[in-house]
């Protein structure tokens, strides 16, 4: 049996188990998750964890040493870049349309409970790049700073490819450090079923079948929008730009999407995600290794749907009107907000308090919708990945086009 048939397997197993416990054992289900769910789940969150820093590092210096020129790195530097805020924006618009058709939140709830997030001021766009260079590599490194990693790996990586022989021990030295943190994925991912299993059981049996139903016209807001950004966008760019059949990409992706589902995080997820784009899906080490780990640190088109309808959602249960001008406010302040912010979970609902008050909303209003923002978390970083790869197989492709006209 594949590994995401047996994924798939955990995840239903998991929603079984939880919801059993929550409906009929909810006594029995507090020491269960305590010493059994989410000590498994943890246990694979920390092993997949682990790799993330040392493996961003190889892969960044790998993949700009590999592209040799810097007109090469340069120009796969604009294609990622470009396709990751286009794609944000367009997500974004989606989202609105979607919510502004469904009106989630139009016949208002009572009863809002205060909700823990406090609202602070999107980071200037000039502080944003500027923090972006490292002052001590090596605590980026420690403390997990990727955009400042990603940095410096791409300095070291031009070092690298303009030395070229003379420092021949240390690229190999890097590429033998790559195949360690590949090899160390291979054998964590045995471990991601159950995994999978107790990261599930725990959330549903936490959330139950009330948290649920009780939001189910913003879940579906949510979904939809979701499905409509992944089957329209992403399928649109496989095929016209990436020259992949679509069905082709998901079928062999999935495994990656299943993890990340999961894991809730894009971060965790990012080694597998790297190996399967690589191994299944054909991309290069040199692209796949700059695309995709940039991609988990400043591309969240996800989470920019959830915050577009929750948005919509909360203002309309307030009955705070939300003109053009600040739809276009939410659309600017959740592209530049997702621009560095860590792909861990529950990262949007601290985004979402940003994006809330950059239109004057009560961030209070978060808690209505705090009850299912576990499930659709899972969901929108599934999506996340998905677009970091939809984007590598593009860049890969188009690259490749442009070398074999360079070459004839």
């Amino acid at each position: 049996m594949g590994l995401t048939k047996k994924i798939i397997i955990a995840l239903i197993l998991g929603v079984a188990v939880g919801l059993g416990f929550n409906l009929f054992a909810p006594g029995a289900f507090v020491p269960l998750d305590t010493y059994v769910l989410t000590p498994l789940g943890q246990i694979f969150l920390k092993l997949i964890t682990m790799l993330v820093v040392p493996l961003v590092f190889f892969s960044i210096v790998l993949g700009t040493a590999g592209m040799g020129d810097t007109k090469k790195l340069g120009r796969i530097g604009i294609k990622t870049v470009g396709f990751y805020l286009i794609s944000t924006v367009v997500a974004l618009c989606i989202a609105f349309g979607v919510a502004l058709a469904i009106q989630p939140g139009q016949e208002g709830l009572m009863g809002t409970e205060e909700a823990n997030f406090e609202a602070t001021e999107p980071p200037p766009v000039m502080e944003t790049l500027l923090n972006i260079i490292p002052t001590n590599p090596i605590d980026a490194l420690a403390t997990g700073q990727m955009l400042q990693i990603i940095f410096f790996a791409i300095f070291v990586g031009f070092a690298l490819a303009h030395l070229g022989e003379k420092t021949s021990g240390m690229y190999k030295l890097m590429e033998q450090g790559n195949e360690i943190m590949m090899f160390l994925v291979t054998i964590a991912m045995k471990l991601a079923p159950y995994g999978a299993f107790g990261l599930i059981a725990s959330a549903i049996g936490k959330l139950g079948l009330d948290a649920l139903s009780s939001m189910a016209m913003y879940m579906l807001c949510v979904v939809l929008a979701l499905i409509l950004h992944v089957t329209v966008v992403y399928s649109g760019v496989v095929y016209a730009l990436g020259k992949m059949n679509p069905l082709h990409f998901f079928k062999n992706f999935a495994p990656a999407m299943t993890v990340a589902f999961s894991t809730s995080s894009s971060n965790a997820t990012l080694p597998l995600s790297m190996k399967t784009a690589q191994d299944k899906l054909g991309v290069s080490k040199p692209v796949s290794g700059f695309v995709q780990p940039l991609g988990a640190t400043i591309n969240m088109d996800g989470t920019a749907i959830m915050q577009a309808v929750a948005t919509v959602f909360i203002a309309q249960v307030f009955a705070e009107p939300l003109s053009v001008g600040a739809l276009v406010t939410v659309v600017l302040t959740a592209t530049l907000a997702s621009i560095g912010t860590a792909g861990v979970p529950g990262v949007g609902m601290i985004m979402l308090a940003m994006v809330l008050q950059s239109v004057g909303l009560p961030v209070e209003g978060i808690a209505l919708v705090l009850a299912v923002d576990r499930i659709l978390d899972m969901l929108r970083t599934a999506v996340n990945i998905t677009g970091d790869a939809a984007c590598a197989v593009f860049v890969d492709r188009s690259e490749g086009e442009k070398d074999k006209v360079e070459t004839a």
